[in-house]
């Protein structure tokens, strides 16, 4: 009766028709996955007409834990032994050909997805084809003349053609050379005439390398998910504030500054993949084990022996950063590269390490309509969440080749190497040596990745509190690139997986999941570019002479953004150590119940999840909507204020984020085709870092420490023009502490 009258509560105060309305045509394409007959497949049900007498089997289907069941074990072993079969079948009480069949229509499915992604690719290079050879004979068959728009008379060429032939030739020796160079990369004749041909933008995305419900092959059920989780709010590409950062980049291509020819950059495009790819090798000396045998270590001498020093000479006092780490993830090698060579969807796939990204130039967009041989300039800037560690601004050359069958090869190297460090922008306190990572393709729609990560980097622009962390290659190294993607590559497996058939009215319709997505990915953006300070937003940052240099404080004005409302807001953030293990501060602070014990808004009482989307196979890997608790004494006064949350967590670090939202304009988000741009946002979290020292790098034994980043966000005055007060500065101020203190004697830290 208990449970009874508190869903009752909420009934009354969130519009669960509207919001949490089901769409029953999500439910599964294909009866494979959930459903089956029992005693046999399809096959054997597809009797003749000669035997009428034989028994029609009894239609079977699969409960929603037997499809999640046989769904984990698909993804550790698709082939499964008759042992393996029989065990399972009795684990979940299916018979042993009911298990069989199942794995059988399974592969046939995935199969199938993948020849469907084949022709449509083909299918569409075929249609280009048509459609340039259609241009180029209309052009041939009516020629006209430049000059006065008449037929073209032949036998007359004027001065200015005479030129621009001469030009021609010109160009024509200069991409011979290029291509020359080329062909020492690629191995073999590539024609100078051939004209980059980019890939197709659709049907590139995540789908292509993971599928539906986490299988191989493209996704066809109206709803693609590309790579890099652009869910269609339309906000997907460079931020407004690039442009400024990409007039200052080092390259002479944004600004006539230095001219670096592109042969040039070839050149260095094909040594830094020679150094990658030497560098990712097993058992090599270029890598040796830590003193605690738990990581690998760089070993100098031995690259400068092995290498030339056409990286130039490491500047005066930068310190060198290089890891290694591999990994497995699901999704294919095709749909990895075209992830990492789309400057949007990788800024999407690692959105808590990219704050922001776009491309200068592109080189060559590959050959024969792949990414082999792809060449492309762009600006980056790498994050760390805490206000402690500024940005990394660089500008890279990326450059992706097929090395091998089923083997990618994705390298970065900052442009500014080749030039003198006196002469390097000052905001560009680190250099991006190659790095990047190696793709191989395994069964099963898996593919490992070896990832480098090599970097020089000053580190008097660091906070002391922090430079355990970064030198210890944590913060910014090969570890954290594979975790993040790890994490990506399972959340869209399982958005991409439509809901089973439920009772449950908090269980959303895929479309609605989309929608809370899109919202928590649009928050966690604002609350990132509150912390570190990225280009991605413009923030002012607020001096203040009693200020402590652990605090941060910003201010910015919104007056244009189609997104915000427009106002002056100012952001507070700091970074703390805690003698306390990361998990266990991750546990307490997504708790909703203990929410009470440090969070102002919740009034001091426990809050209530309403609605659950999961993002992992981690409970904690999840967004949810909560609400104060029916339970609390000030649950009254809360009205139809709601607070969305973000929480998730991976070997380099975790993260919680949230931020009050309107009923009213979630139930519209819901009912307008999950348009959440006019949804207002202000997020406030938290980001728990590992603190760098090796013998607490994991952070989950009783004696781990941890580095706790605390950032607030809140509007001082709906005027974008009003001038912010040293009152409200002090407010934030206060509030921060006080958040910090609650946190602490909470977790019993003096």
């Amino acid at each position: 009766m208990e449970g009874r009258s508190e869903m009752g509560m909420m009934g009354e105060s969130f519009d669960t028709s509207n919001l949490l309305g089901r769409i029953r045509d999500d439910d599964y394409e294909s009866r494979s996955e959930s459903d089956n007959f029992d005693g046999g497949s399809g096959d054997e049900q597809d009797v003749g007409d000669d035997q009428p007498q034989r028994k029609k089997k009894k239609y079977h289907r699969h409960t929603p834990q037997q499809i999640q069941d046989l769904e984990a074990f698909f993804k550790e072993c698709p082939h499964p032994d008759e042992k393996q079969r029989t065990d399972l079948s009795k684990r979940l009480g299916l018979e042993n050909k009911q298990v069989k069949f199942w794995f059988q229509n399974r592969r046939t499915q995935m199969k199938t997805q993948l020849e469907r992604h084949e022709n449509m690719v083909l299918k569409q290079e075929n249609d280009k084809l048509r459609a340039e050879n259609g241009v180029m004979k209309e052009a041939l068959a009516n020629p006209i003349c430049n000059n006065c728009g008449g037929p073209a008379i032949p036998g007359q060429i004027s001065l200015e053609e005479h030129q621009t032939r001469i030009e021609n030739a010109r160009l024509k020796d200069e991409l011979n050379r290029i291509c020359t160079l080329a062909n020492k990369f690629l191995g073999r004749s590539l024609s100078p005439m051939a004209s980059p041909m980019s890939l197709p933008p659709t049907n590139s995305g995540l789908e292509l390398a993971i599928g539906r419900n986490g299988m191989g092959g493209s996704s066809n059920f109206g709803m693609p998910v590309p790579i890099g989780f652009d869910l269609g709010d339309g906000a997907l590409g460079s931020s407004p504030a690039m442009a400024s950062m990409a007039a200052r980049a080092p390259l002479g291509m944004m600004g006539n500054e230095i001219h670096l020819e592109r042969s040039m950059l070839i050149d260095i495009a094909i040594n830094a993949m020679d150094e990658l790819v030497k560098m990712a090798r097993q058992d090599n000396p270029l890598w040796i084990k830590s003193s605690d045998g738990r990581n690998e270590v760089l070993n100098c001498d031995e690259y400068a022996r092995m290498f030339p020093t056409f990286v130039g000479t490491k500047p005066a006092g930068y310190l060198i950063e290089a890891t290694r780490a591999t990994g497995v993830v699901l999704a294919s090698s095709l749909g990895l590269v075209e992830t990492f060579m789309d400057v949007d969807r990788w800024q999407e796939m690692f959105s808590s390490m990219v704050a922001s990204g776009c491309t200068l130039d592109v080189i060559s967009g590959g050959t024969n309509g792949t990414r082999n041989g792809a060449l492309q300039v762009m600006l980056a800037e790498l994050q760390l969440l805490s206000p402690l560690v500024p940005t990394r601004q660089m500008t890279l050359l990326r450059f992706c080749k097929h090395h091998a069958e089923g083997v990618w090869v994705v390298v970065d190297v900052s442009i500014d190497i080749m030039r003198n460090a006196s002469n390097s922008h000052p905001s560009m306190s680190c250099r991006r040596l190659p790095s990047g990572c190696v793709i191989q393709d395994m069964p099963n729609g898996l593919s490992k990745i070896t990832w480098v990560e090599h970097s020089q980097y000053d580190e008097s622009v660091i906070h002391q509190l922090c430079r355990p962390l970064v030198s210890s290659g944590i913060g910014f190294g090969a570890q954290r690139w594979i975790a993040s993607l790890l994490r990506q590559c399972e959340c869209l497996a399982i958005l991409m997986t439509p809901p089973g058939p439920s009772d449950d009215p908090t269980v959303l319709s895929q479309s609605n999941r989309r929608s809370v997505l899109k919202l928590a990915q649009r928050m966690n953006e604002y609350f990132c570019s509150g912390i570190c300070a990225s280009s991605a937003r413009k923030w002012d940052v607020v001096h203040i002479g009693n200020l402590a240099d652990d605090m941060k404080i910003m201010a910015r004005k919104i007056v244009d953004d189609p997104n915000e409302a427009p106002g002056y807001v100012l952001s507070a953030s700091t970074c703390v150590w805690l003698p306390v293990p990361r998990q266990r501060v991750f546990d307490f602070l997504r708790n909703e119940q203990l929410r009470g014990e440090w969070d102002m808004l919740s009034k001091g009482g426990p809050m209530k999840e309403m609605l659950h989307v999961p993002k992992g196979q981690e409970h904690g890997n999840c967004v949810s909507i909560l609400h104060v608790s029916a339970f609390n004494k000030y649950a009254n006064n809360e009205g139809n204020v709601l607070y969305l949350q973000e929480s998730w967590t991976d070997a380099s670090g975790s993260m919680v984020v949230y931020s009050p939202i309107n009923m009213q304009s979630l139930n519209m988000m819901m009912m307008n085709t999950g348009d959440s741009s006019f949804v207002s946002l202000r997020p406030s979290g938290f980001a728990i870092l590992p603190d760098g020292h090796s013998n607490n790098s994991d952070n989950n034994d009783g004696g781990g420490s941890c580095l706790l980043t605390v950032g607030l966000q809140m509007v001082q005055n709906d005027n974008p023009s009003a001038k912010f007060t040293l009152e409200s500065v002090q407010t934030v101020n206060s509030l921060l502490s006080c958040t910090i203190q609650k946190v602490k004697e909470a977790l019993g830290v003096s």
